[in-house]
């Protein structure tokens, strides 16, 4: 039982680790270091670094900034963009460190999950904000970049201390996700047709080509 225990726990880590990362990485790496510096969790050792102080200093930064930019209707768009390839990459590095001394296979499973897990959340929340900033007032978009910055560090606490509820709530999200994602595409795909159709006519107060007048027997006026 206390195997199972531990298998569990690492699964949740590594699994939690790669899903926070697609939402907010600095947030991930901030908490992690929050974590170990306060003895809630042992960091393995090839994650050790993170519990130090310049790094705790640098993710802490990185994550104000990207909490500004959040908040932004429009930067955080492009924000995410930015962060497609920085934020799905960390998700699978942290999720293999995390398993620590395991066979190649093992690390690369481990990768393949955090990186897969990443990737969804990446995607929901760049999609989602891209629906949200269609809202002309900016409280939504607020409370919905709160909610992500909660989310990851309630989900990064439960994924140590309660990693059999953390994983529950994992595969109900991974559900509720499936059915999300396609509604999100075509809310987005909806949004490009209506702009295309929008520059696809010509500006008010254009000049239109002028056809000659001409007579009733055909010569020009």
């Amino acid at each position: 039982m206390e195997q199972l225990d531990q298998i569990i726990a690492l699964l949740a880590i590594t699994m939690g680790v790669g899903w926070a990362s697609g939402i907010n990485l600095y947030a991930t790496l901030l908490m992690l270091g929050i974590m170990a510096n306060t003895g809630h969790m042992t960091l393995p050792a090839n994650l050790e670094i993170l519990a130090d102080p310049l790094v705790m200093s640098a993710a802490g930064l990185m994550y104000m900034v990207e909490f500004t930019a959040d908040k932004i209707p429009g930067i955080d768009t492009g924000w995410d963009s930015i962060h497609s390839f920085i934020r799905i990459p960390a998700g699978a590095v942290l999720a293999a460190t995390v398993i620590g001394d395991a066979s190649p296979a093992i690390e690369l499973a481990a990768a393949i999950v955090g990186g897969g897990l990443a990737a969804a959340t990446h995607a929901t929340k760049a999609g989602g904000r891209i629906l949200v900033n269609t809202s002309p007032e900016p409280f939504s978009n607020w409370f919905l970049s709160l909610g992500e910055d909660v989310a990851v560090f309630m989900g990064l606490w439960a994924a140590i201390q309660h990693p059999w509820v953390f994983l529950v709530l994992l595969a109900t999200f991974l559900i509720l996700l499936i059915w999300l994602l396609p509604k999100i595409w075509s809310g987005i795909k909806g949004i490009f047709r209506t702009i295309a159709r929008f520059f696809s006519h010509r500006p008010a107060g254009s000049t239109q080509p002028v056809a000659p007048l001409i007579d009733k027997k055909g010569d020009g006026l």
